[in-house]
């Protein structure tokens, strides 16, 4: 029997049509929800819906680009306690640098920040990942506190 997958279970994934044997599709895969009968017409609705996914995607990963865009480049600056060699109390984290952007009124997740804790004064170049490979960088400035 041919079957539309719809959860994955097995070596099966949501979306593959696969040929099956008759009595694992009615007995489990369609009784529990994991498929549905792979008809003309429920062939065609699983195609209209891959289409709208598509098309979902490339609007996120475009919005997600013009984001990258607009950030890139910019320099923030984190005063910080130092003492003496440059050497900063505590350290400079992606949560710190995150609400330094926010100040500048861009939006951005800690988390999406990639970076190590910065322990001394200087410039760094701070890597930004947005998600579906749209990364930007910006420049962190750490100075003395006055």
């Amino acid at each position: 029997m041919k079957v539309i997958v719809l959860k994955s279970v097995d070596s099966l994934k949501p979306g593959d049509i696969k040929e099956v044997a008759d009595g694992y599709a009615r007995n489990f895969l369609i009784q529990k929800g994991f498929a549905k009968v792979a008809t003309e017409e429920n062939i065609k609705k699983l195609q209209g819906q891959i289409e709208e996914a598509k098309k979902e995607e490339e609007k996120k990963a475009d919005a997600l680009t013009k984001k990258a865009a607009k950030i890139k480049g910019i320099e923030v600056e984190i005063p910080v306690k130092a003492g003496d060699e440059d050497k900063i109390f505590g350290s400079v984290t992606s949560k710190d640098i995150a609400e330094a952007l926010a100040k500048k009124d861009f939006d951005v997740d800690k988390h999406n920040i990639i970076m190590e804790p910065i322990k001394k004064l200087g410039v760094y170049d701070v890597e930004i990942k947005f998600g579906n490979g749209v990364t930007a960088t910006v420049k962190v400035n750490v100075t003395k506190e006055q």
